[in-house]
C-alpha cells in the first residue's frame, strides 16, 4: 500500500512539474520589463494605456505592477475602459481610477487621440493590452494614435508586447484602400495581419504609417521601444503559449473568440439578417436565424468543400439581442487545419449559401449598415462586388491581391522568427 501511495505521490508531483512547464511556456512583456528591473521607467513619470488584459502569468495586473515598483502618475482608457466596464462602442469617460486614485485619460470619448493636455506631467508612455489580430478591432488605431500624439510631444512609447491569438502566419485580406481609412481601418495593412503588437507598431513607425485618421500628409515617428516576449513562436496561436486568457473585450471571452472574429464580424455589422453568437455563449461562432433550416445549410456549406473548415447544425436561443429569447437555428464551424482554412472569407461562404437557399440579401435588408461594412473592409469594392451575386470567386483575387507584399514588407519587422 505505501509503494502504492508514494507512486501516486510521484505521478501527482510529476503532472504538478509538467501543468507549471506548460503554463510557463511564454513570457509576457510585462515579465521581461520586471525580469530587467523595470529598465527604461526608473526615476520617469510613467503613463500607462492599458485595460484588464494587461495581466502577468499569475493575474496580476500591469497596473498594480508598475504602480508598486516605478512612479505611475497617469492611466489611459481605450475602447471598453481600463477597467473593461464599458460595452462595445461605448464612450468612455475621463475621471479618477477608484482602485488606485489616479487619473484616467480617455481615449475613446471626446477624442480617441491623447491631447497635449492629457500627456502633460508624464515621461514615458507603456502600452499594454493584449492583441486579437485583426485589424478592425480598435486597439491597435488607440496605440498608434497615441504614439502619433506622444510624437508631437516629445514623449516615448514603450509597448510591452503580446501573443497574436490568430498566431504570426496567418495573414489575409486586402489593405485599406484611400477614401476608406478610419478608427476601424486606421493603417494600410490587411484585415488579418500576423504581427505582434509590438511588430504592428514598429512597422506603423518605420513605414511612415502614422498619418493621422483624416488622412494628412505628416508623419512624426516616435522614440518606440519593445519589450519582447520570451518562448513565444509564429506558429503558435494564443492556447499554445500556456498564458491565461482575460478577455480584453466583453465579446471576446475566449481565445477561440479572437480567431473567430475575422470569420463572422463583417457580418456582425448587418442588422436584421444573422445571428453570429452574439448574445449568447459562442460570440463570432456561429451563423444562425429562425428561418434556417440547420441541415440544410450544413448540406449547402459541405458542398463548397472550403479547405480547413468543418460545419455542425446547431440551435440556441440567445439571451439578448434582436433574436433574444427566440430558438434560431444555423450551424457553428470547425477549423479542421487551420492553416489551410481561408478563415476571413468563412462568413462570405455563409453568406453565398444563406442567399442561394433563402435569397436573403444583407445589403438590402440592412441598407444603413453598408457604409459601416465598408469601413471594416476598408474598401467598397467587396461590398459591390459580391453583393452582385453572392459568389466568394468574385472577390478571392482581390481579397487576396496584397497578401504576398504585405508578408514580404513586414518579414523585416518580425521580433520573433
Amino acid at each position: 500500500m505505501l509503494s502504492r501511495h508514494f507512486l501516486r505521490y510521484v505521478l501527482c508531483a510529476a503532472a504538478i512539474v509538467v501543468s507549471v512547464s506548460s503554463w510557463a511556456r511564454v513570457k509576457p512583456g510585462i515579465e521581461v520589463l520586471r525580469d530587467r528591473g523595470f529598465e527604461g521607467l526608473k526615476g520617469k513619470r510613467v503613463g500607462l494605456l492599458t485595460n484588464p488584459s494587461g495581466v502577468d502569468s499569475q493575474m496580476r495586473t500591469t497596473i498594480d505592477i508598475l504602480a508598486e515598483n516605478v512612479n505611475l502618475v497617469a492611466l489611459y482608457a481605450p475602447e471598453h475602459g481600463v477597467r473593461g466596464d464599458i460595452w462595445a462602442g461605448g464612450k468612455v469617460e475621463s475621471g479618477k481610477d477608484e482602485a488606485t486614485g489616479l487619473p484616467v485619460y480617455s481615449l475613446y470619448g471626446a477624442t480617441r487621440q491623447a491631447t497635449p493636455e492629457m500627456l502633460k506631467g508624464i515621461d514615458i508612455m507603456v502600452y499594454d493590452i493584449q492583441d486579437v489580430g485583426t485589424r478592425s478591432y480598435t486597439f491597435i488605431s488607440c496605440l498608434g494614435l497615441t504614439m502619433r500624439s506622444c510624437a508631437a510631444a516629445g514623449i516615448p512609447v514603450m509597448v510591452l508586447d503580446r501573443p497574436n491569438p490568430l498566431g504570426g502566419l496567418k495573414i489575409e485580406g486586402s489593405v485599406v484602400r484611400p477614401g476608406y481609412f478610419s478608427y476601424v481601418s486606421q493603417y494600410p495593412i490587411p484585415y488579418v495581419y500576423g504581427l505582434t503588437v509590438g511588430e504592428v507598431a514598429t512597422l506603423i513607425n518605420e513605414e511612415g504609417m502614422n498619418r493621422g485618421q483624416k488622412g494628412d500628409q505628416d508623419h512624426i515617428k516616435c522614440k518606440l521601444t519593445v519589450i519582447p516576449m520570451e518562448g513565444w513562436e509564429r506558429w503558435m496561436t494564443y492556447t499554445d503559449t500556456g498564458l491565461p486568457w482575460v478577455m480584453p473585450s466583453p465579446n471576446i471571452p475566449y481565445p477561440r473568440s479572437a480567431i473567430c472574429y475575422p470569420c463572422a464580424g463583417l457580418v456582425g455589422e448587418f442588422s436584421n439578417y444573422l445571428n453570429i453568437g452574439i448574445g449568447y455563449t459562442i460570440p463570432f461562432d456561429a451563423f444562425a436565424a429562425e428561418w434556417i433550416d440547420a441541415d440544410e445549410l450544413k448540406k449547402k456549406l459541405d458542398s463548397y468543400a472550403v479547405p480547413g473548415v468543418a460545419w455542425r447544425t446547431v440551435h440556441y436561443t440567445p439571451f439578448y439581442g434582436s433574436s433574444a429569447k427566440k430558438l434560431i437555428h444555423g450551424v457553428q464551424y470547425y477549423f479542421t487545419d487551420y492553416e489551410a482554412a481561408p478563415i476571413t472569407l468563412v462568413q462570405f461562404y455563409v453568406m453565398q449559401a444563406v442567399y442561394e437557399l433563402y435569397k436573403k440579401n444583407p445589403f438590402e435588408l440592412s441598407p444603413n449598415r453598408i457604409s459601416m461594412f465598408n469601413k471594416v473592409c476598408g474598401t467598397d469594392f467587396v461590398s459591390t462586388t459580391f453583393s452582385k451575386r453572392f459568389r466568394v470567386a468574385d472577390i478571392r483575387q482581390y481579397w487576396d491581391s496584397d497578401v504576398n507584399d504585405f508578408r514580404n514588407l513586414c518579414q523585416k519587422y518580425y521580433i520573433y522568427k
